[in-house]
Parts: C-alpha cells; sequence; structure tokens
C-alpha cells in the first residue's frame, strides 16, 4: 500500500493551497477551478456554474463581491475562458462511470471560507509552514479546505481502482454552506434526483483524533434573514419631527420576544445591526442580520413569520419602510436506516467500534439537509458523518486541522488501536490529523475487497 502515501502527500498540498487563498460563499472560483483542472485531467465528466446552479433558487449572493472575485481569480491565473463559462456562479459536479452496473453513488464537499482574521502568528501551524490566508479577514477555520481536498483526493482514488468498482459516482463541490446557502440551488437543478446513496460528511466537530459519528438525525432547520429598514431624513436640531428613524424602528425589533414552540426547540439570534449617517441626521438606513432555527421545518417556519411580523409592526411604528430577505436556509436531517448502518459499519472498519458513535440529536444546522431531503424524497438513502481531528474550534483564528502526525496526540487513541490503525495502513504515520484519515484509513492491505469510509460498499 505505497500508493497511500502519494494520496496523503497530494490531499495535504491541495488543502495548503486552498487553505492559503479562502474564498468566501458564492466567490470561490480559486478553488472552484482547482477542483475543475485536478478533475478533468483524471477524466470526469464535469459541469459547472448554471450546469448546476438554480439562479432563482440562489440566496445570500452579493453580486459586487463575486465580480472582484472574478477580476481576482483571473489575476491569479484561472482562464477567462473558464470563468465565462461559469456564468458568475461557483459549484460544480464530477461524474464518473465504471461501466459496470451498480449503484448510483453521491457525495458532496463544501468549498467555501469563514469571514475570520487568521492568527498569523508562529505558533499557529499554518503561519509556521507558510501557508496561512492572503485575504484579509478570510480564512479556513471550519475544515472546508480539507473536506475540498478529500474530494479531490477521492477522485483520483476511485480512478486509480476503477477496475475493482461498480456503478456510477458523482461528487458534489458546493459553494457557500456558510450562511446554509449553496444546497438549495444546486438541489433545486436535479443534482442528486438520480443517486442511489448519498453522504456527507464534516472534519472535526464533536470528533476527536481516531473518532467518527453517524447522524441518525439532527441539525436544526434554519433561516438566515437580511432586514433592511428606510426612513425618512431630517435635521436633529431644526427640524426632528419631519424625521422618520430607521434606527429606531430596527431597536425596537424584540425578537427574543417571541413565544418558544411547545413541540420541540427554537433558537433566534441577531448578529449584526449597521444604521445611520450622523450624530446629528435622523437615520434613514438599518441594516439587520439575524437568523432562526427549530427542530424541524415547520417550527422554524413559525420562527420566522414571527419575525416578520414583529419587523413589519415596528416599521408601521414608526412610519418607516422595511424588507424581509431569506439570505439562506437548511431544514432538519433525518437519515435512512440503511445508509446509517453502512456507515457505521464503514467507521468501525476504520476506527474500531468503540470509537463509532450514532448522533440522534446533532446541534448547529448544515444545508446539506437540503440536498439529503431531495436525494432521499427521489429514493435515495442517505446520511452524515463527522469523522475526528484534533483542532482549537471551528470558526476562530486559531483553527488548524494539522496535517502531520503530533506525537502527544497519540494519547488520544488506545495503543492498541494506533497498532491497529498502522498496520490497516500500511505505512508508518497516523494520519488522523487532517481529512486523510477519513478517506485513506479503511485501507487493508490484503483484504480482496479493499474499504473505504466513502466506498464501502462498491466493489464488484
Amino acid at each position: 500500500m505505497q500508493d497511500c502515501a502519494r494520496y496523503v502527500e497530494e490531499m495535504t498540498r491541495l488543502r495548503r493551497e486552498i487553505h492559503r487563498r479562502p474564498e468566501e460563499g458564492w466567490t470561490e472560483f480559486e478553488t472552484q477551478w482547482k477542483v475543475f483542472r485536478a478533475l478533468e485531467a483524471l477524466g470526469w465528466t464535469i459541469r459547472v456554474g448554471l450546469d448546476v446552479i438554480r439562479p432563482e433558487a440562489v440566496m445570500g449572493r452579493n453580486a459586487e463581491l463575486v465580480e472582484k472575485a472574478m477580476v481576482r481569480a483571473a489575476e491569479h491565473g484561472v482562464p477567462e475562458s473558464f470563468l465565462k463559462a461559469t456564468g458568475g456562479y461557483t459549484g460544480l459536479t464530477a461524474d464518473f462511470d465504471t461501466g459496470r452496473e451498480g449503484p448510483v453513488t453521491g457525495f458532496r464537499f463544501d468549498m467555501d471560507c469563514v469571514l475570520v482574521e487568521e492568527l498569523h502568528d508562529a505558533s499557529h501551524l499554518p503561519a509556521a509552514e507558510g501557508f496561512d490566508s492572503e485575504i484579509s479577514g478570510h480564512m479556513h477555520a471550519c475544515g472546508h479546505d480539507a473536506h475540498t481536498a478529500t474530494g479531490v483526493t477521492l477522485a483520483h482514488w476511485i480512478t486509480d481502482h476503477k477496475d475493482e468498482l461498480k456503478g456510477r459516482f458523482r461528487l458534489i463541490f458546493q459553494p457557500a454552506e456558510e450562511g446554509t446557502r449553496g444546497a438549495a440551488p444546486m438541489a433545486a437543478a436535479g443534482v442528486v434526483d438520480d443517486l442511489n446513496w448519498f453522504f456527507g460528511a464534516h472534519v472535526g466537530c464533536n470528533c476527536r483524533i481516531g473518532e467518527a459519528s453517524v447522524v441518525k438525525r439532527g441539525f436544526l432547520a434554519t433561516t438566515k434573514i437580511d432586514i433592511e429598514f428606510t426612513g425618512v431624513p431630517s435635521h436633529a436640531g431644526s427640524d426632528p419631527e419631519k424625521g422618520r428613524s430607521a434606527l429606531m424602528a430596527a431597536a425596537a425589533v424584540m425578537m427574543q420576544g417571541i413565544p418558544r414552540h411547545g413541540e420541540g426547540d427554537t433558537r433566534i439570534a441577531v448578529g449584526r445591526l449597521v444604521a445611520g449617517e450622523g450624530r446629528n441626521v435622523t437615520p434613514v438606513h438599518a441594516f439587520m442580520q439575524c437568523e432562526t432555527r427549530g427542530s424541524t421545518q415547520e417550527i422554524n417556519e413559525y420562527m420566522f413569520e414571527s419575525v416578520r411580523r414583529i419587523v413589519e409592526g415596528c416599521a408601521a411604528s414608526y412610519g418607516v419602510e422595511c424588507r424581509v430577505t431569506k439570505a439562506g436556509e437548511a431544514t432538519n436531517f433525518e437519515a435512512t436506516p440503511a445508509a446509517c448502518a453502512l456507515a457505521v459499519e464503514a467507521c468501525a472498519e476504520v476506527f474500531g467500534r468503540d470509537h463509532v458513535t450514532c448522533l440522534e440529536t446533532a446541534g448547529g444546522s448544515e444545508d446539506y439537509s437540503i440536498l439529503a431531503r431531495r436525494a432521499i424524497e427521489h429514493g435515495a438513502e442517505a446520511t452524515f458523518l463527522f469523522y475526528g481531528c484534533n483542532h482549537h474550534g471551528h470558526h476562530r483564528a486559531a483553527a488548524e486541522q494539522k496535517d502531520r502526525p503530533v506525537a502527544h496526540e497519540a494519547d488520544a487513541v488506545s495503543p492498541a488501536a494506533l497498532g491497529r490503525r498502522q498496520r490497516a495502513a500500511g505505512f508508518g504515520s497516523i494520519l488522523l490529523h487532517d481529512a486523510a484519515s477519513f478517506l485513506l484509513f479503511g485501507v487493508r492491505p490484503g483484504y480482496r475487497q479493499i474499504i473505504t469510509l466513502y466506498t464501502p460498499f462498491l466493489r464488484v
């Protein structure tokens, strides 16, 4: 299994390249090009942009940011012809047919970063190794760089082992997972409608090194909301009575007063409020960003409609105009039993059964849920996985996915388990420090069927 080292090297190199050039949702043109170029060379059938995105379902896309990102991508070597082919929309699917009858299996990988300024201190591995973010205020602090690199390396592995596989594969590289914006337009475009099996995954989260979790159900349904108030200007000294304050209307929005739902959990959060033009001018503009969540789609919809009603009431009370826009959305998630059972067995092969858990109440929100719901409605089996790495927590300046062994981290796994994984992998490094573990630790030399977490059931 000497080839494993080659896959790991590829994955690490690509992950670091992507980490250095992070791109926020709907602007991932450089990342999209890296994926396209790698998979085209492998002979996969690729669709991009408007071929996999339904524009009318797009949320939270800033056309000005997109235009700037396309210019930046061109300056960094992305061909104009490719940028034109995208139609200004990131998102990519790649298909591979083994030529043997079998299921259609899909895997989703997200590409976008978060708006966090990375730590540029020598204590931070990416800074010390020279691949920390070059784009101010942008960072891969959630592991999507590892996800994308895993997807590309998986494509390489599938291509190399095509004679041992059956059916067809589809890799979905999704934009704008942060803010839950990218899945809905890809689902609307039908990219999962013909799948038989569908899997999504995330590195880290509740799983530390040597652990995996299979999500049976959970994730909160959510709506990300942009609220705009528009008032009437006036001078605060000479004619204040003529003004209508957008700021006062925004400040009066008391969303925490929404009655909680008796049939499940609810969440409400206001994350941003920007308003006003000057200290002596009645504020004409106010912009607010907030979100609702609920344990079911119905409960979240109740929260969203409550927010809309409160905003419209406050606007009417203060004599200003308002606009409420959905900037992102995800639903709750119910995996299928068959997919969960398969994932548990695959993870047990990799990590040992004692290091695999099943989650009934996965927290947070994930717009994979929208793709999965659509896939299931069309007859697919689907679930979601977490696979472990040691990290400092997501969405923070010091977040990092370690891509080389660190001695003290071995303490997180029993000596017996470590020995088993070293023998199974066939090479010295433990490789449980980033997404490489998810792809490669299922490799079992000497077994008739080589099992990986991604492809345990696709052998001839």
